[in-house]
């Protein structure tokens, strides 16, 4: 199971951190990643990261603004957020695969979060 934490209101310009705590079968090595999705709009990849945090991947939107770490003694993993726009405005969910973080940017997620709502006023 994942479960997302950190979602909130900032104005534009500013910075949000989510967390993303796994539990259940973890002993495993497995990815993390975020993807979002925006009213009206479909769910799209932003981010992952590998068991030992040397793969990371990011969506050219993120590139520069958002950096993903991990921290497999907490089974944690974390979005920090900066410099936002409006169109960063979204549902963000956290996501998880048994394999390399490739799988993840492709879409092939084993496990989701719940979501939480990331909202950035103009």
């Amino acid at each position: 199971q994942l479960e997302e934490s950190g979602g909130g209101l900032v104005q534009a310009g500013g910075s949000l951190r989510l967390s993303c705590a796994a539990s259940g079968r973890t002993s495993s090595p497995y990815s993390l990643g975020w993807f979002r999705q925006a009213p009206g709009k479909a769910r799209e990849f932003v981010s992952a990261i590998g068991w030992s945090a040397g793969r990371i991947y990011y969506a050219d939107a993120v590139k520069g603004r958002f950096t993903i770490s991990r921290d497999n003694a907490r089974n944690t993993a974390y979005l920090q957020m900066d410099s936002l726009k409006p169109e960063d405005t979204a549902v963000y969910y956290c996501a998880a695969a048994q394999s390399s973080p490739s799988a993840l940017v492709q879409g092939y997620v084993a496990v989701w979060g719940q979501g939480t709502m990331g909202t950035v006023s103009s």
